[in-house]
């Protein structure tokens, strides 16, 4: 059972950053929780509904690899800590990293907040 939750997260985690980049508000509306809290990059805090609003503007980045993840169990909640990279869209790149908080809820995992901190990389100068 323990291998099937975690093949199950990292499931979520894939489908999670596949809706974020696609701007996939019905998959969020079914995956997080009513209480879901969001900290962003900038230190602003989105509950679900703001959250489900700034999905729909879709995404800030152009590209989205994800490089790690690593899932941690215990009981009915898990946290998913990721690291990928990404590309905005005026050509910055950097690095994210995440933590996001599942709870499991008359048997399915759902997301109770998520937490996201990224740094940019300065751009080479044209030689």
């Amino acid at each position: 059972m323990p291998e099937e939750n975690e093949a199950r997260l990292r499931e979520l985690n894939e489908q999670y950053l596949r809706a974020y980049m696609t701007a996939d508000v019905s998959w969020y509306e079914r995956h997080l929780t009513d209480d879901f809290l969001c900290r962003r990059a900038d230190g602003t805090v989105l509950d679900k509904r703001q959250f489900l609003n700034k999905t729909a503007e879709g995404p800030d980045v152009t590209e989205y690899r994800l490089e790690r993840v690593r899932v941690r169990i215990g009981g009915d909640i898990a946290a998913i800590d990721g690291t990928g990279s990404f590309t905005m869209a005026n050509g910055t790149k950097g690095t994210s990293r995440y933590t996001d908080v599942y709870r499991r809820i008359d048997g399915e995992w759902k997301a109770v907040s998520a937490e996201i901190a990224r740094t940019t990389h300065a751009r080479q100068a044209a030689s």
